[in-house]
């Protein structure tokens, strides 16, 4: 069984200029800024970021990524920038053999969101993974104000937004070539948030969401309770918790190097660089 495919970018432009490449990682509380020429990659920082209960976050992320574009005059280069699973909403859209176009599949997949958020998602875009016939997909939902205030930045300060990537999705396919043969189930752990991906038969079956840390303890007891739903027999588990700066005691194929003593962003970002 070859694992299913994960590869789309929200927004995606093919460009030549610039001979630095920046990456951005807007993470739950904070910000971090890297950059690449040819085959050399530099961390260049992060910022911390706060914001109250009526703020949505992703406006003290772009506040806080502004200011340090700024801080190390980023002008005139491509940017890619991976979201953390806090600014994303995942759900799994079944097969259905009375859509036919890409209208009904957009409308399908909203209604697939709603059915599960119990709300609109009117004011998100939503894009979905390329699958074959018959399979499901996976459904990525992201705020359109922030998708909006990406692009006003990188105007701002005279950038090529190359992409915008839900963490999630850079993480798995980084990943992808170690995963073996059979059904599996990954495990993407951020700091505050961790992401599960259930495939069987070649195809997803599950993807869940949730707010926990990435201590041992809570790991196990969300893949232990992931797992009860999957059926008979466990399948393999990939881990990727690029924030640990241990490595993590559990029976799972650890799918990246502990941070150590670094900043979890600038892990996040080396882990898909």
């Amino acid at each position: 069984m070859a694992a299913p495919l994960l590869r789309r970018s929200t927004v995606s432009h093919s460009f030549e200029h610039g001979s630095y490449r920046y990456s951005a990682v807007l993470g739950a509380e904070g910000v971090g800024l890297g950059r690449a020429h040819g085959n050399q990659t530099q961390w260049l920082g992060s910022r911390e970021f706060t914001c109250d209960a009526a703020q949505p976050a992703w406006e003290a992320a772009l506040q806080a990524l502004s200011a340090l574009l700024a801080e190390h005059a980023v002008k005139g280069a491509q940017l890619r920038v991976l979201l953390s699973a806090r600014y994303s909403r995942f759900c799994l859209v079944p097969w259905s053999d009375a859509i036919g176009q890409p209208g009904e599949l957009d409308a399908y997949a909203r209604a697939c969101f709603e059915n599960l958020y119990g709300q609109s998602l009117d004011d998100w875009r939503i894009v979905l993974s390329p699958e074959p016939a018959g399979a499901a997909r996976i459904a990525t939902a992201l705020p359109e104000a922030l998708l909006q205030g990406l692009q006003n930045l990188g105007r701002e300060s005279r950038l090529s937004l190359r992409s915008v990537q839900p963490y999630l999705m850079a993480a798995y396919n980084r990943c992808s070539a170690q995963l073996e043969q059979g059904d599996f189930l990954f495990v993407l752990a951020e700091p505050r948030r961790s992401v599960l991906l259930l495939a069987a038969g070649g195809a997803w079956q599950q993807v869940l969401a949730q707010g926990c840390a990435d201590s041992d303890q809570a790991l196990q007891a969300l893949i232990e309770r992931t797992c009860e739903l999957y059926g008979e027999h466990l399948p393999r588990v990939y881990l990727h918790a690029p924030g640990r700066g241990d490595v993590p005691q559990l029976a799972a194929v650890q799918l990246c190097q502990p941070a150590g003593d670094s900043d979890p962003l600038c892990a996040m970002w080396r882990a898909v660089a």
